[in-house]
């Protein structure tokens, strides 16, 4: 939060010009001035600034006249709706293809999987985003290139703010399909960006844990290989790949700002782009402050996740206590 507050004065010597616009008259950037307490010292400033935030009073967007927290409560159940079933596709995609490579160790099928992952994971998201419309939308029109359901459809009544579960609770069968129609090409594209990390952690954790004391004492009982497999080895390899996919919740949350643009996708990401090419600081300034809390979110769940997973974690903090 800090940051950010220092941020907003750097990106100009006149806070107050940002917070009105650039269009704004003189007389406008005065009031905004004395709203915000602008004129006031540093750590006056910095009270007001994080007595707002924490209270959800974000302000006047400048360009819509309404309040920015209307605004990112509108957008941000697109966004979460997106970042979910993103999530799901790289939960899939990454364990599915971590788990082949680590068990065909030194294949022509794990070098094949490790040249996927490897590729998808250094491909810039504007490039991902771009290749996935000119192929399944346009030389392959399977999905379309964007907006969040077909216009010949209607929508269903805000109930929840999240169209998919509206359209299931309201029984709108046409707008449910319509919205997953719509929703699977720019969440794949998501994925397919961000499970390369998951993929590697999970063919990692799958190599140390293969050959270890406990799976050949497994196999020594006559257990079958299945079993082997899924309950020795697959299980504590997921250790670290269940905490990391917390993480990449949040790396997702942040992503969805090229993607929602590309694909014309009316969530908080594409809100912030918006507000970023028309210098809407009041709006930007929320937003990012939304984005970081889901970062620390997510990273707060990744550890508590380990904690619950792994034992001796646990078992280490409590011996530590006693001593």
């Amino acid at each position: 939060m800090i940051i950010i507050f220092f941020i907003s004065h750097v990106l100009s010597p006149n806070p107050a010009r940002l917070w009105a616009g650039p269009r704004a008259r003189a007389s406008t950037i005065l009031a905004v001035a004395a709203r915000y307490h602008l004129n006031d010292p540093l750590y006056t400033q910095f009270y007001f600034f994080m007595r707002d935030l924490l209270t959800g009073n974000f302000g006047i967007d400048p360009l819509t006249g309404q309040t920015i927290l209307s605004e990112i409560l509108f957008y941000l159940p697109n966004t979460l709706e997106l970042v979910l079933v993103s999530f799901i596709f790289l939960i899939i995609l990454g364990i599915g293809f971590g788990y082949v490579a680590g068990m065909k160790f030194s294949t022509k099928t794990d070098s094949f999987l490790r040249f996927l992952y490897l590729a998808s994971w250094s491909t810039p998201m504007y490039l991902a985003g771009i290749l996935g419309i000119l192929v399944f939308a346009t030389y392959l029109p399977i999905f379309p290139s964007g907006g969040m359901y077909s216009m010949s459809v209607s929508p269903p009544p805000t109930i929840t703010g999240f169209f998919l579960l509206d359209a299931l609770i309201s029984l709108n069968g046409p707008a449910l399909a319509s919205g997953l129609w719509h929703l699977f090409l720019p969440a794949a594209v998501l994925a397919i960006v961000n499970y390369g990390l998951i993929s590697r952690a999970v063919r990692s954790s799958i190599l140390n844990v293969r050959w270890s004391t406990y799976v050949k004492t497994a196999r020594a009982k006559g257990l079958s290989e299945n079993v082997v497999k899924r309950k020795h080895i697959l299980r504590n390899a997921l250790i670290d790949a269940t905490s990391l996919s917390a993480v990449m919740f949040g790396w997702l949350l942040t992503g969805t700002v090229v993607i929602e643009e590309m694909f014309a996708w009316p969530g908080l990401g594409q809100f912030a782009y918006q507000a970023i090419y028309a210098n809407d600081y009041p709006v930007l300034i929320p937003i990012v402050v939304v984005f970081t809390l889901g970062v620390i979110i997510a990273n707060f769940a990744a550890d508590v996740a380990y904690s619950l997973l792994d034992p001796r974690i646990a078992m280490g903090a409590s011996s530590g206590s006693i001593s």
